[in-house]
């Protein structure tokens, strides 16, 4: 019996030095030799850091991009989702009042065309991309408030679209900080 406790003290240290100590500073200095210095990569515009590019933020002006609504404020130190589910009536209205917005600020859609993504949080309430599709939905409203020719903006969103991963893992997505930043240097 007395060995067995050994035994298990032992592991128990060993996995802690190991999953405590070893592993951290392992995943660390991976992180340091990553592109931003395991720091996240900052988005710069006129010389100032305006955000990071992996946390969404609040864009409501009509000549920016919009992205996915938050269920925390877009504040990262509170990351989640808002756990009410289609049958909650607060959730519901929250929805149809993000689809009233939508409507009004882009009358030449039909509810049917709105990207689901564009009106409810995403797990996070920190995404910081949007698909392709809901960046096309807002490409007239974005062209006509800031007086440019559409086509140029369609020519932006698209330069702006990732691919999925080798093509195969992972959507087609656009990360809205980019693009919004790509649009203000637009002449």
């Amino acid at each position: 019996m007395n060995s067995n406790i050994l035994k298990a003290i032992r592991i128990t240290l060993t996995l802690t030095v190991l999953l405590c100590v070893v592993y951290p500073l392992l995943v660390a200095g991976i992180g340091k030799l990553s592109k931003g210095k395991g720091d996240g990569e900052t988005i710069i515009a006129n010389g100032k850091v305006v955000g990071y590019a992996n946390i969404g933020q609040s864009f409501t002006k009509p000549q920016y991009f919009w992205g996915r609504p938050s269920a925390v404020g877009y504040n990262a130190a509170g990351s989640a989702g808002s756990n009410k589910g289609p049958s909650n009536p607060d959730y519901l209205q929250q929805v149809s009042d993000r689809i009233d917005t939508l409507l009004k600020y882009h009358p030449y859609l039909k509810r049917a065309d709105i990207p689901a993504e564009m009106v409810t949080a995403s797990g996070s309430g920190l995404d910081p991309d949007i698909s392709p599709e809901a960046a096309k939905i807002q490409i007239k409203r974005v062209a006509d408030i800031r007086k440019l020719d559409e086509q140029k903006v369609v020519e932006l969103v698209t330069s702006h679209t990732e691919k999925p991963l080798l093509g195969l893992f992972g959507p087609a997505k656009v990360n809205v900080l980019k693009l919004n930043v790509a649009l203000d240097e637009l002449k």
